[in-house]
């Protein structure tokens, strides 16, 4: 592999099927930018030591490693995957069109992080090696490594734009969705955000605020080393309230993963939290990286009018202005979302199939979605909430 365009090096290939052992964390972190918490050993390793992202699960490591001689310079989180459960980039319909054409389609490969709808690098490279390069040459092994096994597909979800161009360069087919998420244009305060929403929208999300003070709740935030030991276990409970409710949950997380975040990812989260008096009714678990903030996991003990709102959605905010973050991406889903400030933005995913018919089918499948994607997205933006009047970070 042509890798980098100084002096000559060896470069191998390897698969690793076990981050926790296979792999030291400040080796793995290394490679991991400051700016994606999801790709750090602590988040990745954690699942699949607590049993959430194993082969029982349908998630069974194989992460694609690149060495020069003992130096780890280049990986992606790669898994053999025997169900599309915990994906967030939904090909049911690609499985059951493959199985009537008699094609298997489990197993199959997937870059990316288990249970995680949140775009980031998929590729880690080291910075002294040509970026785009290592991408292509990493998507090229991964087409050979699904031909000579003859799995059906290969799936990237979630990558950045920069991958998405280098893997359209080596046969890989991109897939267009979007999320809503907020961005911080620069203000002062939540009042001052408030008063950048439409007028309707903004008396709105007074009142919702209002109600919950009027129900005798009070919200906390819990930052990082500020977490108390005993809030995993609890935050773990919430999470059980939401999966448990509705007939689409799934309990793809369990206790044992919270325990070992206690440990290895403390620093990285943000418990947002809602009380009446001494007892913990509500809670939000966000990661929090330099540059976003990423709302997780809400559960709650109680149903409260505007609860979900309050602590999901506005107090996320205030965090996010508070600490000069530029974005909240409240995770995959829901178009009240739109009502509450949050704008479409496109979310991109590339993808390999192996049988020639079958990659024509999803080929131009892909094609039309995207242009009723882009049509979509270019209608939601339309009916932003947000003034088209007021200058960023200006008066009301």
């Amino acid at each position: 592999m042509a890798l980098v365009s100084a002096e000559p090096a060896v470069f191998t290939l390897r698969l690793l099927t076990n981050l926790a052992t296979d792999v030291r964390p400040e080796i793995w972190d290394a490679l991991v930018p400051a700016n994606e918490p999801f790709l750090r050993w602590g988040w990745l390793a954690s699942l699949e030591e607590s049993g959430c992202a194993s082969g029982r699960a349908g998630w069974q490591a194989q992460h694609l490693t690149l060495w020069q001689e003992e130096r780890l310079v280049a990986a992606c989180p790669l898994y053999l995957k025997t169900n599309s459960e915990g994906e967030f980039v939904f090909d049911h319909g690609w499985a059951e069109a493959a199985e009537r054409a008699g094609i298997a389609y489990y197993p199959k490969l997937l870059v990316g992080v288990p249970f995680t709808p949140a775009v980031g690098q998929r590729f880690l490279v080291a910075p002294e090696l040509e970026r785009a390069g290592v991408i292509r040459a990493l998507g090229q092994a991964l087409r050979e490594l699904c031909d000579e096994h003859q799995f059906s597909s290969i799936h990237i979800n979630f990558c950045n734009d920069d991958e998405a161009r280098a893997l359209r360069e080596v046969g890989f087919e991109e897939r267009l969705g979007f999320q809503y998420r907020w961005r911080n244009r620069g203000y002062r305060d939540f009042d001052d955000w408030l008063g950048a929403l439409r007028h309707q929208r903004r008396k709105a999300v007074r009142r919702e605020q209002r109600e919950l003070e009027e129900q005798g709740i009070a919200l906390r935030t819990f930052r990082g080393d500020e977490i108390p030991d005993d809030l995993f276990p609890q935050m773990y409970h919430l999470y059980l309230t939401t999966v448990d409710k509705y007939v689409w949950g799934r309990r793809y997380l369990n206790e044992r993963f919270f325990e070992l975040l206690r440990g290895r990812f403390r620093s990285q989260l943000t418990f947002i939290t809602a009380w009446r008096g001494p007892n913990l009714i509500a809670g939000t678990f966000n990661a929090v990286s330099s540059e976003a903030l990423y709302g997780r996991y809400w559960g709650t003990h109680e149903e409260l009018r505007f609860l979900h709102f309050n602590v999901c959605y506005y107090a996320s905010i205030a965090e996010c202005i508070e600490r000069g973050i530029g974005r909240f991406e409240p995770g995959a889903g829901g178009d009240f979302k739109r009502l509450r400030g949050f704008d479409p933005e496109p979310t991109r995913s590339l993808h390999y199939v192996r049988e020639p018919r079958f990659a024509r089918a999803v080929e131009h499948f892909l094609a039309a979605e995207r242009a009723e994607v882009e049509r979509v997205i270019g209608i939601l933006l339309e009916h932003t909430q947000h003034r088209r009047d007021r200058p960023v970070g200006g008066a009301d």
